[in-house]
């Protein structure tokens, strides 16, 4: 479907009494439907067993199934009729104890099912008929293509059949799938495959069983025609799993990447975490409309087919290192959130933080663990942080929601994963693996909280860790404020250190942080210093010590320090904090040179890049770009160390990072001062960006090795640069690239450049790159991103008319990543558009998306919640467009919760 009728611009309104009146009634409405933590009761019953029988058919498929429950004993009171969860459900029939009820003996409504029971122990047989072909949310059954497949976190399975649909209630599924032989030649579910037969009227069945407890959210099932290939593993107890990548027989040759990463990941997290995989099979099955990234499903994990597809002709050196993370992050699911998973939502970071911090320990070895590292950082602090000062900041844990759907976030991904991290910094590796040991043993098949997690590592640790949780309670970043004092005639270094966290909705105060801090000193020469604090006997052998800042100011005393050091602070980004340390930048530039702790040394670049667009935004006159580039320079000269690092360390803080670190943002202004380093920067150094990318441009076939990725990262990096210059030479450059190259990366890197160029060869090559890969859909995806992301004066337009082209399809998640979603929030200073245009852009297509899938529509919202710090003009257009949302009738919870909390200011008077 085409989205059209997009309004060009917003006006400024004044919020008169009926718009506060709407929004104060959203607020209402989200407050009476708010799930609150503290509530949380035992469920009044729980499913021993689950037996479905799914009779698959596109429009109208029949879902039969038998429950045997039994009452919770635990469980406030005794519930005199079980309530289960229900949601676009066709009700046929109920039996209770094999008897059919009447109407009667039930009630139905549009969220439920209620029947009552006396007994403690019974059986249930429901039967409902759903249709798959219209479910557009991509929640519960659906269609994907010629596929059906499901999607059940959070709550989908109510979409499928009535039950209790919370992570606490765990049961052991078996399911029968009875499908047409020919649409749906492939039918698979949860666990192993036990029986199968042909039936008349040429349908044939499948018989799955999933041995362990599960909750309904890890249900799955997928039929389909569909090839896969096929791989083993030999478990660390001899027995041999078989591994299976499914995809739709076109995508046959883009699925190797994939299955080795399965192997690695199986065998890497026998080696460290020591969890060994415990089915007879592994199933990835990819499909290509998918809300999120994948999904975990107990034994059969369902992929967006972004994460599994992928050859050097179709996919970048990046999309095959996600590919090895988000498979990762999948399969170590299959311990961190399906063997152990979490007792309600709010305990999501449970296993969605644990996991995280897996997956990134898993990738970092695969890859380079220095620049997973650092990429890894400047996701949180580009975006992480941004949510954590805004309306939408919460808790790891959150205390409240309307929809659970809006809380996955970076803050319960990405923080989450760094306060995991911060328990393996300070308890160390190995006390670390023997609390996930404890953890695993202790909790094994039961649905847990985070106190649980937490209290497995005070156990084996004998740390008190009751101050840490405070990470998992409160929101918002912490400042750390360090100051030093060299004490030149007692030859000690004093550390002050100051921690505090700014107010976030509903939290005015914050208790002081448990905060790891890793720190380390040079001296002159850039020679690392043995360390030893105050009172410690023995020689100083340290050259990174651990300080632990616990109280809101604590002062750490470095003894027989000969000279006055160059303090590196926050070492590998030992704690999610914002640091505030008084450098000068020539001891930034010295720390770029000097480090060892090789993420020290890109945020000093980071630091001194910031420092120095700042001045220009600011209109000072006496910005020195000498040394920075100097810096640069000396960088460059050392060009045998990790090409990657070397790479990023190139790259300038983006313009949503710099837009954070200042008090009032306009988006022009911060790209015309980026913009003017990076050309100060290729035009200093043009002579080297030429000689590195020749040295390292890949001559050979395409090759996946280390050395080769590291090698074109660079090149491309200095290719970039390059074509900042706007010369003729580095415009030949990009157009040999972009026809001579064997692999995408390259390919790709050349276009970027191109379509960031006002020549006219942009045309051709988007029209020629387009022909080549209008049959490949996540190629085209990219070619909607680099569209939406040019930086020229057209693309708003450029934007509106892809909007209409017949390979944008506005019912697919990720059509809507590549070219909405790109453009609204990686494109600042286009989406931006003074006079309003980007938002109503955004507002136009997420009143359309929300009709049909409200969870993306939600999301779509994000870059409109921060508009209190805009600049007024902005501001203002930026608040018009969330009122125009609020004050339209029918909008789903998902966005109304959105709305309500960007807008919750207003309500209170606040204008």
């Amino acid at each position: 479907m085409n989205n059209t009728g997009i309004a060009q611009s917003i006006p400024v309104v004044t919020i008169d009494a009926s718009l506060y009146s709407a929004i104060a009634s959203m607020a209402m409405d989200a407050n009476q439907t708010e799930i609150r933590r503290g509530n949380y009761r035992q469920p009044e019953f729980f499913i021993d067993r689950v037996d479905l029988d799914v009779s698959l058919e596109e429009q109208e498929t029949m879902v039969r199934s038998r429950l045997a429950v039994h009452r919770n004993q635990l469980a406030t009171g005794r519930a005199e009729r079980i309530v289960l969860d229900g949601r676009s459900l066709d009700l046929r029939s109920v039996r209770l104890n094999g008897r059919l009820l009447a109407a009667a003996e039930f009630e139905v409504d549009s969220e439920s099912l209620a029947i009552p029971v006396s007994v403690d122990a019974f059986s249930l047989e429901i039967e409902t008929v759903i249709n798959p072909g219209q479910n557009t949310s991509l929640e519960g059954l659906y269609r994907s293509g010629e596929l059906i497949c499901s999607q059940c976190e959070p709550e989908g399975f109510r979409k499928i059949t009535y039950y209790p649909d919370r992570p606490d209630v765990m049961a052991r599924f078996t399911t029968r799938i009875t499908a047409d032989r020919e649409r749906y030649p492939v039918l698979l579910s949860n666990g192993n495959l036990e029986e199968k037969g042909e039936l008349d009227g040429n349908r044939h069945w499948v018989l799955w069983s999933d041995p362990f407890p599960k909750p309904s959210y890890l249900f799955a099932l997928v039929a389909g025609d569909l090839a896969h290939i096929e791989g083993s593993f030999t478990r660390m107890s001899g027995r041999e799993v078989t591994i299976r990548v499914y995809i739709e027989p076109r995508n046959a040759d883009k699925c190797a990447h994939a299955l080795e990463s399965i192997r690695r990941a199986m065998r890497w997290d026998e080696q460290t975490f020591g969890r060994e995989y415990d089915l007879d099979i592994f199933m990835v099955v990819a499909v290509d409309d998918f809300n999120a990234g994948a999904m975990e499903n107990k034994g059969l994990n369902i992929f967006n087919s972004k994460y599994v597809l992928a050859r050097p002709e179709t996919a970048t050196d990046d999309d095959f290192e996600n590919i090895t993370s988000v498979i990762g992050h999948e399969y170590f699911h299959n311990w961190s959130g399906d063997r152990v998973t979490c007792r309600d939502w709010f305990q999501l970071s449970l296993k969605e933080g644990f996991t995280v911090f897996r997956d990134q320990l898993f990738t970092a070895t695969m890859t380079s663990p220095a620049v997973k590292r650092i990429r890894d950082v400047n996701v949180l602090r580009t975006h992480q942080f941004r949510e954590d000062a805004g309306p939408l900041a919460h808790p790891v844990r959150p205390d409240s929601y309307v929809k659970i759907d809006n809380f996955y976030t970076l803050t319960v991904y990405n923080k989450g994963a760094e306060v995991v991290r911060m328990l393996h910094t300070i308890l160390g590796a190995d006390v670390f693996r023997r609390g996930c040991d404890l953890y695993f043993e202790r909790h094994d098949g039961q649905a847990v909280t985070v106190e649980d997690f937490v209290k497995a590592m005070e156990d084996v640790s004998a740390r008190d860790l009751v101050q840490f949780r405070h990470w998992y309670a409160q929101a918002g970043t912490p400042l750390v404020e360090i100051d030093i004092r060299y004490l030149a005639d007692e030859k000690r270094l004093v550390v002050r250190a100051e921690q505090s966290c700014p107010p976030t909705p509903g939290q005015d105060h914050k208790e002081p942080y448990h905060v790891p801090l890793a720190v380390g000193l040079l001296d002159r020469r850039g020679k690392s210093l043995p360390l030893r604090l105050q009172g410690e006997q023995g020689p100083a052998a340290e050259e990174t010590r651990l300080l632990e800042l616990k109280q809101p100011v604590e002062e750490f005393v470095f003894e027989d320090i000969a000279k006055e050091p160059v303090l590196s602070a926050l070492r590998g980004f030992s704690a999610p904090v914002k640091l505030k340390l008084a450098r000068s930048d020539e001891e930034l530039a010295f720390l770029m040179a000097n480090d060892p702790d090789l993420f020290n040394r890109w945020d000093a670049a980071q630091r001194l890049a910031t420092r120095l667009i700042g001045g220009i935004i600011d209109g000072q006159a006496d910005t020195d770009f000498d040394l920075f580039i100097e810096a640069h320079r000396r960088n460059l000269e050392d060009c045998d160390r990790d090409r990657r690092l070397l790479a990023l360390t190139l790259e300038l803080p983006s313009e949503t990072y710099l837009a954070d670190q200042q008090e009032v943002i306009d988006p022009a202004a911060i790209h015309a001062a980026r913009r003017k380093i990076l050309r100060e920067l290729a035009l200093q150094l043009d002579n080297e960006f030429n000689s590195l990318y020749l040295a390292n441009r890949e001559k050979g076939p395409y090759s996946a090795d280390r050395e080769s990725i590291g090698k074109r990262r660079l090149a491309n990096t200095c290719l970039g640069y390059l074509a900042e210059t706007g010369k003729p030479r580095a415009i030949s450059i990009c157009l040999d690239q972009f026809h001579s190259a064997d692999n995408m990366t390259d390919v790709l890197a050349a276009l970027v450049c191109l379509a960031n160029h006002e020549g006219p060869e942009r045309e051709t090559l988007l029209a020629e790159f387009y022909e080549r890969w209008r049959t490949d859909p996540l190629v085209v995806d990219k070619w909607f991103v680099i569209q939406a992301t040019s930086r020229l004066p057209g693309t708003f337009e450029r934007v509106l008319g892809l909007v209409s082209h017949p390979a944008f399809d506005i019912k697919n998640p990720n059509k809507v990543r590549a070219l909405i979603g790109a453009f609204c929030s990686s494109n600042p200073v286009r989406f931006h558009d003074p006079a309003g245009r980007g938002y109503a852009f955004l507002v136009d297509n997420v009143l359309t998306i929300d009709a049909f899938n409200p969870l993306i529509a939600a999301r779509l919202l994000v870059p409109l919640s921060g508009w209190k710090k805009y600049e007024p003009g902005r501001a203002a257009l930026m608040k018009a467009g969330l009122e125009r949302i609020a004050a339209k009738s029918g909008i789903s919870e998902n966005v109304r919760e959105m709305i309500g909390r960007s807008l919750e200011a207003l309500a209170g008077g606040d204008a």
